[in-house]
């Protein structure tokens, strides 16, 4: 396990260094001066050519490549032009909210998606499955804004139940749960509409293999074939649309920490784009992406976990 677990870590330091050296691309490919971007057409040669200097995008091409990948590895982003803050800081005071909020979103997805999948194909083609199908195709039809907008306004001004808007306390575990419940459910709404399909489709083809078949021969009773044989081997596809959505729920988490005046890496980017801060647009690139990737390993550990045939590729 160790050995897969280090071959796994090692593949990723060339996505992660991939990663790092597109996000510096994109950044210099984008039209316009970013001294000018930064501080308006109104700006004097002398305070571009300042910011530039500052930016340190005066340096030969070369050199700023090997300064931003020397300082990205050891987590160093530099600071905000606007707060004048170091980076890291800044998103260190948001991410336990978006993490929050992410986890929330996909411990709710999987909760709901993968009984459903699995009730729906044990249904196949009935009235339960017709069902979730035209559920799930509705949880994918709406938008993260548009369903956060009819629960805030069924929930939380109609029956007023959950806060419309705020952030939570951290320290006070009952607030931040029940000020987290409707945004995790907009955002998990998406997620487990896709687990319900891709769940359905898995378990259908796991039931009708035969190795199913030899163990109802045997007398194993239906409910441990179904959820002990079958979703075992069902696992590997809905782990894959787990690890891959994850990804989607962290960038759709803006949308909806905006939607629900969340505090979050959303609010810092909207904020960052607006302000023109050149520096926290790229920290933030490097961090999601370095999140992602972080969230792909995980995914490779649990096939290895699900499957031992997996540790021997």
């Amino acid at each position: 396990m160790a050995g897969f677990v280090a071959r796994r870590i090692l593949a990723a330091v060339p996505t992660l260094l991939a990663v790092l050296t597109l996000v510096f691309v994109i950044v210099r490919i984008v039209p316009g001066d970013p001294a000018l971007v930064i501080l308006g057409d109104q700006a004097t040669p002398e305070a571009a050519a300042a910011l530039r200097g500052r930016l340190g995008l005066d340096r030969p091409l070369w050199e700023q490549y090997v300064s931003f990948i020397g300082s990205a590895l050891v987590g160093d982003f530099g600071n905000s032009l606007v707060t004048s803050r170091p980076i890291l800081a800044e998103v260190a005071a948001v991410l336990p909210h978006t993490i929050d909020l992410t986890l929330a979103a996909m411990v709710f997805g999987i909760v709901v998606g993968v009984p459903v999948g699995i009730w729906a194909a044990l249904h196949r083609n009935g009235v339960i499955d017709v069902a979730a199908r035209i559920l799930s195709l509705i949880g994918l039809s709406f938008p993260v804004f548009v369903s956060g907008i009819f629960l805030l306004l069924a929930f939380a001004l109609h029956w007023r139940v959950f806060p419309v808007i705020g952030s939570a306390n951290l320290d006070d575990y009952g607030d931040r749960l029940h000020k987290l419940i409707l945004p995790a459910i907009t955002l998990g709404l998406v997620m487990a509409a896709y687990i319900t399909r891709v769940t359905r489709s898995a378990m259908l083809q796991s039931l009708g293999e035969d190795y199913i078949r030899t163990a109802r021969a045997k007398g194993v009773p239906w409910r441990r074939v179904v959820w002990v044989h079958g979703l075992r081997n069902a696992s590997i596809p809905i782990v894959t649309v787990v690890g891959l959505y994850v990804g989607i729920l962290i960038g759709n988490s803006v949308l909806t920490e905006i939607v629900f005046n969340r505090p979050g890496l959303g609010k810092i980017i909207v904020g960052a784009l607006n302000q023109r801060d050149y520096t926290m647009l790229q920290g933030l690139m490097v961090i999601y992406c370095f999140l992602i990737v972080v969230v792909n390993i995980v995914t490779d550990l649990l096939y290895g976990v699900i499957d031992p045939r997996v540790k021997a590729e």
